[in-house]
């Protein structure tokens, strides 16, 4: 073998500062054994004789492949013809030898293959290493290549676990050979033990041993560990076999290129950015010039073709045929577009009508919806608005027989008609009655409950962000454990043991308040105790709960007990507030805090309250509201999407709605006359104004979607319908101008 050229010997310092510290110590052993041996041709076979030539070209002895691959087929070939040409004969027939000893300073550079199988996954890393590395400094390497601490690693053989100041020749490694290890983690769920690169993507083994010949008939066994590129080499050219889809690299791929020597010259003259003209005259022979059989030169007519002459068609015969063809393409074509607007009419018309359907099954459900919503109001009345459609449809009713009775009867008959109407208006109003009382009771309990969890909810608000933060406070918790002891003391069926004890949390909660209240509840509670070891009937003590009851709220409701019920409550609980918002009521003669009035645009001071409203409303009038307030809210709705800082529609009241839909509309819609209140709407009358009484209009809801579109009224209408609008706008003013909320939106006219 003959000695390494100096460039083999620069390419391996690079080699060598890539590789660790580890490796890079096996590698300078390997390389000055393979020098050595080539200068002194010694015979080594001993070394090697152990093992058999050919027998364990793998990473390791035990005919396992690194990571589950199979090795490179091209250094298995190699090494199985090197194995050939071993003697078989003369290696058996030699007697083993035993290895030399190694010395101690021959430790950092002897090596052997080290096969680390990964508990409990089974991979198997196989890596050469120094016989004199600790098992510290292995774990140290394996924890770089794996990406888990050094801590967390634990080595063992056979089962046993092994310290990390033992070495591998400790462990029974010989050099050139190989010893098989487990590495687990301790810490298996935080830190797995996997390899970084799958087993799956590599086709190469990591450590392949490879005979060298180290002179004649000498052999030596090398183990060669393979550093893999980074990234994948380019392809710069070359060719692919179809048939064994093999790819050959050209030889410029394998190798840098080579640079030119610079001859010292300029590679750019003024020869090379101009172009040199030539012009030379060419006769071409006779042979190529004529067609036909002269003197001296043959043409053969072999090839020759016999035309005849056709008919001789005239200029306006074929301009005559190019019109009749460009007129039957024109009439084809227009077919074809007269049939595609056709289609495009039919499909329009079928659209049209399928909408007009739909819009037709929308009213038509509307107006179901709402006749069963009025009869469930009527049937099962639970609010203010259900009870005033009760009146409302009561004295509609009551007119309607008074009415005919005062046509058909006369005299002693009539008056006796009407006392029997009378009677019936009695029974009526007593039966609306009793199912108020059931209203009142089911609402109180409802408010109550109500009222409970606002004090026990906890603050909440919007951030920045539009985030919900809810924040909880000593308050609010004591409001919740006051609201669940409230369910506890009202909880029906439950036993006496669990009644006595609900009573002495309720006790002992009551007395860290003192006061008149508090000591009236504890008096209380003793007494129904007392009753119940006396062995009183639960029904007896209904009453006495009751009473326990309401003082238990009365306590609830009191600030200083329960803090969170001062912001709850309306009357304020500083006297000093009490003459801010306080308006007297000319019905009951109260005086009463702005929140117990119905808000008007027309009102300039308090009048009556809500409840002498309500009773004047049963006692005379029996109005129903409840259409208006549908119309306002409608009102309000639509003016918030066409401007956003509409402001007169939010002033305006259900009495202001009333008034412009009958007295100024006269309750029907300005151009078809429904009368139908639940379908009519107020919209503006100029459609890029802002709305106001003075410029709306009463349609119904088909009607207001189709005047929405038009841009000028005066262009649309006739000027009969326009002045009639104009003069009900007129009205409005009139009355809205008394309305001092009114007067600056007037004044901007």
């Amino acid at each position: 073998m003959s000695r390494r050229s100096e460039k083999e010997e620069k390419e391996e310092v690079k080699e060598r500062e890539k590789l660790s510290t580890v490796e890079r110590r096996g590698a300078e052993s390997l390389m000055e054994q393979v020098d050595k041996d080539a200068e002194e041709t010694e015979d080594i076979a001993g070394d090697t004789a152990e093992k058999p030539p050919g027998g364990d070209r793998e990473a390791g002895g035990d005919g396992e492949e690194p990571h589950g691959d199979k090795p490179n087929p091209d250094v298995v070939e190699e090494a199985e013809t090197q194995a050939d040409l071993w003697d078989d004969g003369e290696q058996q027939e030699e007697e083993e030898e035993e290895e030399p000893p190694v010395k101690a300073d021959d430790l950092g550079n002897v090596t052997a293959t080290v096969k680390v199988v990964l508990v409990p996954e089974g991979q198997v890393m196989t890596v050469a290493f120094a016989i004199g590395l600790s098992m510290q400094e292995l774990k140290r390497h394996f924890s770089s290549e794996l990406r888990v601490p050094q801590e967390v690693l634990q080595v063992s053989l056979d089962g046993r676990a092994l310290e990390e100041q033992q070495s591998l020749m400790d462990l029974g490694a010989r050099p050139h050979g190989s010893i098989r290890l487990e590495m687990s983690s301790t810490h298996p769920s935080d830190h797995p033990l996997r390899p970084l690169r799958p087993p799956e993507h590599d086709n190469m083994p990591d450590v392949i041993t490879v005979r060298v010949q180290t002179g004649k008939g000498d052999f030596q066994e090398v183990v060669v560990e393979i550093e893999r590129p980074p990234q994948q080499k380019a392809f710069l050219g070359g060719f692919r076999h179809r048939l064994t889809g093999a790819e050959y690299h050209h030889a410029a791929t394998q190798t840098p290129p080579k640079r030119r020597p610079h001859r010292g010259v300029v590679a750019f003259s003024r020869d090379t950015q101009t172009v040199q003209d030539s012009s030379q005259s060419q006769q071409s022979p006779v042979s190529v010039s004529t067609q036909m059989t002269g003197i001296g030169c043959y043409i053969s007519c072999v090839n020759d073709k016999l035309v005849a002459p056709g008919n001789y068609i005239t200029a306006d015969a074929y301009h005559s045929r190019r019109l009749r063809a460009a007129i039957r393409l024109q009439a084809w074509a227009r077919r074809w577009l007269a049939r595609r607007a056709v289609d495009q009419l039919r499909s329009r018309r079928d659209v049209r009508l399928a909408w007009m359907d739909m819009q037709e099954r929308r009213r038509k459900e509307e107006k179901e919806e709402q006749l069963r919503d009025r009869q469930r109001r009527w049937m099962n009345p639970r609010s203010r608005e259900d009870f005033n459609l009760l009146y409302h449809a009561l004295e509609k009713w009551r007119l309607e027989e008074e009415q005919q009775i005062n046509v058909s009867l006369r005299g002693a008959e009539r008056k006796a008609a009407l006392c029997s109407l009378l009677e019936q208006e009695t029974e009526l109003i007593a039966t609306i009655g009793r199912h108020h009382i059931i209203a009142q009771n089911e609402n109180y309990d409802k408010a109550i409950e109500k009222f409970l969890n606002k004090c026990a909810g906890p603050h909440q608000w919007r951030a920045a962000n539009n985030r919900k933060i809810e924040v909880e406070s000593e308050h609010t918790i004591r409001a919740r454990a006051l609201r669940d002891l409230y369910y506890d003391v009202n909880a029906s069926s439950i036993s006496r043991e669990q009644r006595t004890d609900i009573l002495t949390a309720l006790k002992h909660t009551t007395q860290e308040h003192q006061s008149q209240l508090s000591r009236d509840l504890v008096e209380l509670i003793d007494r129904e105790v007392d009753l119940m070891t006396r062995g009183v009937k639960p029904t007896s003590l209904q009453g006495l709960r009751k009473r326990i009851s309401t003082l238990f709220l009365q306590l609830i409701k009191t600030p200083a007990f329960n803090p969170e019920a001062s912001r709850l409550l309306k009357v304020p609980q500083n006297p000093s507030q009490l003459k801010n918002n306080i308006f007297f009521c000319r019905g009951c003669h109260r005086y009463l805090t702005s929140a117990d009035f119905n808000p008007s645009s027309g009102a300039r001071t308090g009048g009556r309250c809500r409840d002498c409203s309500v009773t004047e409303n049963i006692a005379r009038h029996r109005d129903d509201f409840f259409c208006y307030r549908n119309i306002l809210k409608e009102l309000r709705a639509n003016e918030l999407k066409l401007n956003q800082d509409a402001k007169i529609p939010f002033l305006l009241q259900e009495e202001d709605v009333r008034y412009l839909v009958e007295v100024v509309w006269a309750s029907r819609s300005a151009l078809s006359g429904c009368d139908d209140l639940y379908q009519l709407v107020l919209v503006r009358w100029e459609r890029l104004q802002d709305w106001s009484p003075w410029n709306c209009v009463l349609l119904s809801k088909e009607e207001a979607s189709a005047h929405l579109e038009v841009e000028d009224v005066k262009q649309v209408y006739e000027d009969t319908f326009t002045c009639s609008v104009e003069h009900k706008h007129t009205l409005a003013v009139r009355h809205f101008h008394q309305i001092p909320a009114m007067a600056d939106h007037l004044n901007n006219l």
